[in-house]
């Protein structure tokens, strides 16, 4: 059996698994308001967590996966855990659990019992090389986004400071001069 063929037609069963995975890295409380909250206005972070593993499931089966194209996909979840409390090791194990879905679903359907095909091992090594490469941009993503927060969080430390000086009369504006 060809492996895409296969993914294709658990797509449904490996998504519903898949984002239950990345949902248990929440609180509890966190966890089930995501999985019963079906509006993504009320759910945005629960609706960009689907949309984003199913986008990213696509573009990962196909023969030719585009990495520009996974890239913001995974950006679409990345920038939501990045800001949460998780480190950057847990923002981007989501990413992983694929790879134990897979292997869960292949040893379910007894696929490796049988003789393996050459083009079935092959598929399976080139799946899992990809779900390797969407970690390591995960992992990109992820740095990028930390250290865009802490240039926020510096810029606003700078600017509270100097209005703290300025409070205190501890800064003199010299006015500006009209050069005209």
């Amino acid at each position: 059996m060809n492996l895409r063929n296969f993914l294709t037609e658990k797509k449904t069963l490996i998504l519903s698994k898949w984002f239950n995975l990345i949902l248990d890295t929440y609180p509890p409380e966190t966890a089930k308001f995501f999985r019963n909250q079906d509006d993504p206005f009320r759910n945005p972070v629960g609706s960009t967590i689907f949309v984003g593993i199913e986008k990213i499931f696509d573009e990962i089966i196909k023969e030719k996966t585009d990495v520009a194209k996974l890239s913001i996909f995974l950006e679409e979840i990345i920038k939501i855990r990045a800001v949460q409390d998780f480190s950057a090791s847990q923002a981007i194990a989501f990413i992983f659990s694929f790879k134990d879905i897979l292997k869960d679903e292949i040893n379910q359907a007894d696929l490796l019992q049988k003789p393996a095909t050459k083009e079935f091992l092959m598929d399976l090594h080139d799946f899992q090389s990809k779900i390797d490469l969407a970690a390591l941009i995960s992992f990109d993503i992820y740095m990028k986004c930390r250290e865009k927060l802490y240039e926020l969080k510096a810029n606003e430390a700078k600017k509270m400071t100097y209005r703290l000086l300025q409070q205190a009369k501890l800064i003199v504006e010299s006015p500006e001069r009209d050069i005209n």
